[in-house]
């Protein structure tokens, strides 16, 4: 906070045309971190502009570092819970996603349908929720912070997922799959944005390694469960087990969920672990404090906006779109993973008709075949997370500066960009020669391995580069990571019967190996690419 004698001080600088010393060494403290020019300069506008007018700027506390309200210094384990909380949420949802696949021949019977189109939107329609969802969820979590959002979405999540234990046909069921997926992203688009407001760069590699391993985890573990229980119990029941292990008993009496909605236990912790973390909305509590208790207007959040709330929300409803097209290394890098990601869930809808055709295998014996891809991706989050943070670790001990570039080194993104098209050859060509099934779960182990590499290193870096608006570029991420996760499964079982399982999943393999290249060029020009733009968000 500074008072008004320095605030004059400053304004006279301003009005000569050099700026003030407090807001040049911020200026250079940035200069060595992932905000590009445009954010720095739309911070220091607000901060001279807010001086010009008078107001009294309220920050953290000095020193800054030692400010309990500050997120980054709150204690690990404040930090931990808030981060192993958000991460189990991004667990539980994508494990729905999924989750119907083994039973999808169960539920084409009781609706009387034979589409094969349906077979594969009913799965994949709640990754649809997934790019939806983002679009509203960022710029509300930028508007009234991230909490508030979490537990709104927590419960309508619980609500949509027991519309779909009571959909009487298809369309219902379609309905209540996308608006489970649009509530249950919450923690999956802006998750990563808590991240970035509690955990220093150099500690933040492990933190997004365990919150993003639930988006891969989530929908391979699914189905390990939902096929014992379709075959048991029916399709319903998959969706009656989330919710009933999610939920505690309530009061309700009436209504259409009565005697069914619950509220989640997750959703219950959720609202008393969860803290708000977002500096410009906690700075501008203490400002709105400070107001109340002097009576004094002039107190403002040094992260105050300018801008109306109908003209925030209008452009951060814009931002992750703007960074899709406008910053190539968005563009490119989500590109990347959509690929991957429409590739997997092409993989998670069709599982079942491989080996039921192929193999034989029963509606349960097809959910374990997932486990195979569980491990893989386990496998390949212990890798990363020990290299992650490794590497930022050794670089700022030898006097280098961390840069963003150093979340993808070739020790991280060559194995992971090679182990998921050479997983995916193996898998098709296996099951095309009717090759015994422990084979082609070796190729599925190896692309989860490869996949969760490539998600959590892309991840990081974005975040790095952009840690300001680490929501919107995330949020971007998903959109393009949604659409494909619900529209290239749709081609799933056309593409296998044109060209069988080998060639069908080498054209696919081909494809994830033509985007390979994409992390090395940018761990080698990332830099450079990075200053050409200067568009502001």
């Amino acid at each position: 906070m500074e008072g008004p004698e320095a605030q004059g001080h400053e304004t006279r600088d301003v009005e000569k045309g050099t700026i003030p010393e407090e807001i040049s060494i911020k200026t250079e403290s940035n200069s060595n971190t992932s905000q590009t020019p445009s954010i720095i300069l739309e911070s220091l506008h607000r901060e001279t502009s807010s001086e010009l007018h008078g107001d009294l700027i309220v920050g953290w506390d000095e020193p800054e570092d030692q400010d309990p309200e500050n997120p980054m210094n709150w204690s690990s384990t404040k930090k931990w819970l808030n981060i192993c909380t958000i991460s189990t949420i991004s667990f539980i949802v994508p494990l729905v996603s999924s989750m119907l696949a083994p039973g999808v021949h169960l539920v084409m019977e009781d609706f009387d349908t034979r589409s094969g189109t349906f077979a594969t939107f009913v799965v994949s329609i709640f990754v649809l929720g997934f790019a939806c969802g983002p679009l509203l969820l960022a710029p509300l979590s930028e508007l009234y912070g991230r909490v508030i959002i979490y537990n709104i979405t927590n419960v309508l999540f619980l609500c949509f997922t027991i519309m779909c234990a009571l959909s009487q046909n298809a369309s219902m069921l379609l309905a209540a799959r996308f608006l489970s997926g649009f509530a249950g992203v919450a923690t999956i688009a802006i998750g990563s944005g808590t991240i970035a407001d509690i955990m220093p760069r150099e500690k933040r590699g492990k933190a997004v390694s365990i919150w993003s391993v639930g988006t891969i985890l989530g929908p391979v573990v699914g189905p390990i469960i939902a096929g014992y229980l379709a075959q048991a119990l029916g399709w319903r029941w998959i969706f009656w087990v989330i919710s009933i292990v999610v939920r505690l008993p309530s009061t309700s009496k009436g209504g259409f969920f009565a005697d069914n909605t619950k509220i989640g236990f997750m959703t219950i912790f959720a609202f008393f672990v969860l803290q708000e973390t977002y500096p410009p909305v906690l700075l501008d509590r203490k400002a709105s404090r400070l107001r109340k208790e002097s009576g004094d207007p002039r107190y403002r959040s040094k992260l105050a906006s300018p801008l109306s709330t109908k003209q925030h929300f209008r452009n951060s409803i814009i931002r992750p779109l703007k960074l899709l097209i406008c910053y190539p290394i968005v563009t490119v890098m989500c590109a990347y993973v959509a690929v991957l990601y429409g590739t997997l869930y092409l993989l998670f809808s069709t599982y079942s008709f491989l080996f039921r055709s192929v193999y034989g295998f029963s509606t349960s014996e097809t959910g374990l075949v997932y486990i195979a891809g569980g491990i893989g991706t386990l496998a390949g989050l212990l890798y990363i997370g020990t290299l992650s943070d490794r590497t930022l670790r050794r670089r700022a001990a030898s006097g280098h500066a961390p840069t963003p570039e150093d979340r993808i080194p070739l020790l991280i993104t060559l194995p992971g960009s090679l182990a998921f098209p050479i997983g995916l050859f193996i898998y098709g060509w296996t099951a095309e020669k009717g090759v015994h099934w422990i084979v082609p779960q070796i190729g599925t182990g190896v692309t989860g391995f490869g996949s969760i590499i490539i998600f959590v290193g892309i991840q990081t870096y974005l975040i790095d580069t952009f840690e300001v608006y680490a929501a919107s570029v995330v949020a971007a991420n998903a959109v393009l990571r949604g659409l494909a996760g619900a529209l290239i499964p749709l081609a799933g079982l056309g593409l296998y019967e044109k060209l069988g399982w080998g060639w069908g999943n080498s054209l696919l393999g081909f494809l994830a190996l033509a985007f390979a290249p994409v992390p090395w060029v940018l761990r080698v020009y990332g830099g450079r690419i990075r200053t050409m733009t200067s568009i502001s968000l």
